[in-house]
């Protein structure tokens, strides 16, 4: 059973893609195409489903894809289009349209480490408008999560400089040492980052800020991280410390 329209608008949601959805909502003579059909339009065109294909799909698509390179929040749109006179086909039956445009509301979320955390806090995460990127080299884990852009790649720290510089960056990996590798990598990316965080104790956050003012990272950069994060302690259940991040995560983006 292929996707739905309304399961491919949630997928380019949680893409962080814009797009504009195209209804026919009534007819009248002949026409190519039923009231009710939708197609979605991104930037790159044609993404899912048809409103009869040739000359009218084309002019519906070109004037979709105009509205999302305006980028301009607008309310939706009614277009009636004699097919004949306003399109050049051959059919004289009149087309109404609606035009809802979806522009992206990104929040950028880059999660290094794919562990039992990672995988809670992910799992909410996804339910919000948020995009979230998950990278970790084990394939075991990475294989798990859903609803987030997985990635499985040897060196995770090689990848920070292909992320948004203004993501919120957060190291839940595999111990301390892959910590210290990474967030030199973001500050050298992405110093200005509204959110940089690390998984541990008050204990691993004194040995990390010691270490990463070792390496030469200024203490503007350091004062700004997270060590431990979350807004409140609750037990060790990897579920209670990701609504504890979550919670945080939520409460620094709405203050960005």
């Amino acid at each position: 059973m292929g996707i739905s329209f309304f399961e491919r608008c949630q997928e380019l949601v949680q893409q962080g893609n814009s797009f504009v959805t195209v209804t026919i909502v009534s007819t009248r003579g002949s026409v190519p195409q039923d009231a009710g059909a939708k197609m979605i339009v991104t930037e790159k065109g044609l993404n899912f489903g048809t409103i009869g294909g040739g000359r009218v799909e084309l002019t519906a698509l070109s004037r979709a894809q105009e509205i999302i390179q305006k980028n301009e929040v607008i309310s939706p749109i009614l277009l009636t289009w004699n097919l004949q006179k306003d399109i050049g086909m051959s059919c004289g039956g009149e087309c109404t349209f609606l035009f809802e445009y979806f522009p992206s509301k990104r929040w950028p979320i880059v999660i290094f480490g794919a562990g039992h955390v990672a995988q809670a806090l992910t799992r909410i995460l996804s339910t919000l408008n948020s995009q979230v990127t998950c990278i970790d080299p084990r394939e075991e884990w990475t294989s798990k999560l859903v609803g987030v852009k997985a990635i499985c790649h040897p060196s995770p720290k090689d990848l920070v400089q292909d992320m948004d510089p203004k993501s919120f960056f957060l190291c839940l990996t595999m111990g301390h040492a892959y910590d210290l590798e990474i967030v030199p990598k973001i500050y050298e990316h992405a110093p200005d980052a509204p959110f940089v965080g690390v998984i541990g104790s008050e204990v691993k956050s004194i040995r990390m800020k010691r270490e990463l003012k070792e390496l030469g990272i200024p203490d503007s950069f350091i004062e700004k991280l997270r060590i431990p994060m979350g807004l409140f302690r609750g037990s060790n259940l990897p579920e209670e410390i990701a609504i504890s991040i979550a919670a945080e995560l939520l409460k620094v983006r709405d203050q960005v």
